[in-house]
């Protein structure tokens, strides 16, 4: 009953952070959804300024903290172990909620792109940062990286085995391709309002912060093996190498 009950709790929570993943395309892009970054103008600046950048940090803190090694060691002796990542993706879904439901709109206008033809190619760039988004989930293993697996295993009463270091697809060129993907949302906007910018210089500087968390935790866990890749692929954006060779002036 306790691997139901488990499995169940998975689900749940992975659907919970699905919610929050699709709203959030929405509320990024000003589509469809009822309320987004851009909307209507909502009680004064400061005010709204600041619940903004208390709710970016909470769900940073939130983030951040619950995927360090040293959180989950301790974290596991309060909750089964198991259920760890579903409990963590439920975490980050409802964080990102909440910020979708008490945002608050700061009004003015950076810049309006209304040429036709640039706003599509913006659009189309914001629409290839998500599939970056989902296709390295994919890559590395969707279900595993949203805890789905680890009460699958569990539900059948298979031992739950790390799927190790590997660096398939996009990882072969970046180390953070699903946080490259985020940085293009973020600022893909033919129309960049004080709310978007404030949301994309907060989330873009976490997703600074978390990369350099993230790469310790990597190295204390592969040691010499995430060392030689650090020097394979680039941090964030792939860029071609180019060789440089010395050339000896004889005077």
């Amino acid at each position: 009953m306790s691997r139901i009950l488990a499995f169940i709790y998975g689900v749940v929570c992975y659907l919970i952070s699905l919610i929050a993943f699709l709203y959030s395309i929405g509320f990024i892009g000003n589509l469809i959804v009822p309320k987004t970054l851009d909307s209507n103008l909502d009680g004064s600046l400061t005010k709204g300024l600041l619940i903004d950048i208390l709710l970016l940090g909470l769900f940073a803190i939130q983030h951040s903290l619950m995927a360090r090694q040293s959180f989950k060691k301790w974290w596991i002796k309060i909750i089964p172990e198991p259920i760890e990542r579903s409990t963590y993706v439920l975490m980050s879904g409802l964080a990102l909620l909440l910020l979708f439901w008490q945002w608050h709109s700061l009004g003015g206008i950076i810049w309006n792109i209304q040429n036709p033809i640039i706003y599509n190619i913006i659009y189309g760039i914001f629409a290839l940062g998500w599939l970056i988004v989902f296709l390295s989930t994919f890559m590395i293993n969707h279900f595993d990286l949203f805890g789905l697996r680890q009460v699958y295993l569990y539900w059948r009463g298979q031992e739950y085995e790390d799927l190790g270091f590997r660096t398939p697809g996009f990882y072969k060129y970046t180390r953070h391709p699903i946080m490259l993907g985020f940085v293009i949302v973020f600022w893909a906007a033919p129309l960049m309002t004080i709310s978007h910018l404030v949301f994309a210089m907060g989330t873009t500087i976490y997703v600074l912060v978390g990369i350099k968390l993230e790469e310790v935790d990597m190295i204390s866990i592969y040691g010499n093996l995430y060392q030689e890749y650090r020097q394979q692929a680039a941090i964030l954006i792939p860029l071609p190498k180019i060789k440089l060779t010395e050339q000896k002036i004889q005077e």
